[in-house]
């Protein structure tokens, strides 16, 4: 079983294989996944990293408020997303 690492705050620069190496240090990385808009398809600044559980614990205490090219990262337990309600049709904001 694999632990999912929330990593943010990351630099609009950092690549898969940067993080990958970050990561390793605290053992082995199973999967890294940057999230970007998907529109644009530009970094939105933060991804997920799953480790194992011993070794996901290791990073997160490690890692979590150091920099990487200027940024501080926010590394923590990844959550599971909540289900999001549907939008209802003509409950936005009136536009004039």
């Amino acid at each position: 079983m694999m632990k999912s690492i929330y990593v943010g705050n990351l630099p609009f620069t950092a690549s898969e294989d940067e993080i990958r190496d970050l990561f390793a240090q605290y053992g082995e990385v199973n999967e890294v996944r940057l999230i970007t808009d998907r529109d644009t398809g530009r970094p939105r600044g933060f991804g997920f990293v799953r480790m194992a559980p011993a070794d996901a614990d290791a990073a997160i205490e490690a890692l979590n408020g150091t920099e990487l090219d200027g940024r501080a990262l926010r590394i923590n337990e990844a959550q599971e997303r909540q289900e999001r309600r549907p939008r209802q049709p003509g409950r936005g904001p009136r536009r004039y």
